[in-house]
C-alpha cells in the first residue's frame, strides 16, 4: 500500500481529473461542454468551491513548501495557461474592455485581486525580510 503524502494526493487527483478530460475531450467534446455549463451554471457558488478548495489546497501545500515556492509554481502554470490562451486573447480583451468600461469589474473581482495582493505582499515579505 502506497502512503501519499496530501500534497501528492492533490498531484494525484488533479492528474486524474486532468486525464479524464482529455479522454473526454477526444472521445466527445460536447459532452464535455455540457457538463461545463451544467456544473458552472452556478457561478457565485463556483466561486465560493473555487475559494474554499484554494485554501484548504493552499493550507496542504504550506506543509511541504514555502510561499515563495508555491508562487513560483504558480508562474509556470501561469505560462501553461498563457500558452493555451494565446489565441483567445482577441476575444478575452473585448469581453474585459466591456468589463472596465462598466464599471462593474472591480466590484465583481475585489476578492480574487485582494488574495492575489495578500499573496504579493505575504510572498515580497519573504524575499525581501
Amino acid at each position: 500500500m502506497v502512503n501519499y503524502t496530501p500534497v501528492e494526493v492533490i498531484a494525484l487527483i488533479f492528474i486524474i481529473f486532468a486525464l479524464v478530460k482529455m479522454i473526454v475531450l477526444i472521445v466527445s467534446p460536447s459532452a464535455w461542454i455540457k457538463l461545463t455549463k451544467k456544473i458552472w451554471a452556478n457561478a457565485s457558488m463556483m466561486r465560493l468551491v473555487g475559494l474554499v478548495l484554494a485554501v484548504v489546497v493552499l493550507f496542504f501545500l504550506l506543509t511541504e513548501m514555502t510561499i515563495v515556492q508555491i508562487v513560483a509554481a504558480a508562474v509556470f502554470m501561469a505560462l501553461l495557461a498563457m500558452v493555451g490562451l494565446a489565441s483567445e486573447v482577441e476575444f478575452l480583451l473585448k469581453k474585459y474592455r466591456a468589463r472596465m468600461a462598466s464599471k462593474s469589474f472591480w466590484k465583481e473581482h475585489w476578492l480574487y485581486a485582494l488574495i492575489w495582493l495578500v499573496l504579493i505582499i505575504w510572498t515580497g515579505k519573504e524575499l525581501l525580510m
